[in-house]
């Protein structure tokens, strides 16, 4: 039901939390998750798959065998791949972070960037390649980037190798695939606020440098204990107005359940608007081509083993029945083809 020019995508479940669940890794062993997988979606990202604790775990160690799957799956149906994600503070493995020399750690980082983004080289349409790399306005020391000057989850290569790190990391991706496109991408940025507006100057900066920065993803991991981000629609277009692509990268809707753990009329409908609001802010703004949900099936999600009492985040049911926000998807979808 997609315009032609907008990829409708959602995360491939495995890896990180999935490794400690009660099930076998969803993307290899369930036949109808990957059915629905590639007959719903144009664009597939590996959730975990890509992320340098799963895809580098060991100095000089490559686990490529996941990823490559993916990749694979995606090309034998006709989907593009997002790449997630190159420069991260989190999810790292502690031989990186118990690296000190900053010659070291840079040559350790450009390894890893030449070596992942060039093994899928032609292959990948999108890559995150500075992933999360502002703290936010409520941790210790206020929003900032993540360079271990506060209280904050600091990101390694930024504090140690300084800010630069950043249009360095963007410069050796395009070297190694100069057909991706390449995005800063974060969470808590989807209204016009300071933190997507210390990205908007960032963005501006490393054009200004000629840095090869071609778009700017807006995670979506919301909320609906709060407003729905109405500032959303021209916060994208400001950052197409630089001449960027923009994205919805992450999205995905949780709200705390009931006493008996089943969501109530009211709040589906209301998670289902809150989808509807968020795809029609990207239909609005020309150059968002890429709109991913993150994963598709309750039963999969991340979300109830990080927000305790919340759940329910996604279009479908654990067993794969489509909630009123898959509706609301498809029929908003239908409707800009009209």
């Amino acid at each position: 039901m997609a315009p032609d020019d907008l990829v409708i995508g959602t995360a491939a479940a495995g890896g990180g939390h999935h490794l400690d669940a009660g099930y076998p890794d969803p993307f290899t062993h369930d036949k109808k998750y990957r059915k629905l997988l590639a007959a719903e979606f144009s664009s597939v990202s590996p959730e975990n798959q890509m992320k340098w604790d799963f895809i580098h775990p060991e100095r000089g160690v490559y686990n490529f065998a996941a990823a490559d799957a993916i990749v694979d799956f995606a090309e034998a149906n006709g989907q593009v791949v997002r790449g997630h994600t190159l420069l991260w503070h989190s999810q790292l493995p502690a031989w990186v972070h118990a690296i000190e020399d900053p010659a070291e750690l840079r040559a350790v980082l450009k390894d890893h960037i030449e070596t992942v983004v060039g093994r899928y080289a032609g292959r990948i349409q999108q890559w995150d390649v500075a992933n999360e790399i502002f703290a936010d306005e409520w941790d210790k020391g206020g929003l900032r980037l993540r360079d271990g000057s506060a209280e904050h989850a600091v990101n390694p290569f930024i504090e140690k190798l300084g800010p630069g790190i950043i249009a360095d990391a963007f410069r050796w991706a395009h070297a190694a695939d100069p057909q991706a496109k390449l995005f800063l991408n974060d969470y808590a940025v989807e209204d016009w606020n300071r933190k997507s507006t210390a990205y908007y100057d960032l963005a501006k900066q490393l054009l200004a440098q000629k840095v090869p920065l071609h778009g700017f993803a807006f995670q979506a991991h919301l909320d609906l204990q709060y407003p729905f981000p109405s500032t959303l629609r021209a916060n994208m277009q400001r950052f197409d107005d630089l001449g960027l692509e923009t994205a919805i990268t992450e999205l995905d809707v949780r709200f705390t359940l009931p006493a008996n753990g089943v969501p109530t009329d009211a709040q589906l409908a209301q998670q289902a608007a809150t989808y509807q609001g968020v795809l029609e802010a990207c239909l609005a703004v020309e150059d968002c081509n890429s709109f991913t949900i993150w994963g598709f099936n309750d039963k999969y999600s991340w979300v109830p083993g990080f927000f305790s009492s919340q759940g329910a985040a996604t279009v479908m049911w654990e067993d794969y029945e489509r909630k009123p926000a898959y509706h609301a998807l498809h029929e908003t979808l239908a409707a800009a083809q009209d």
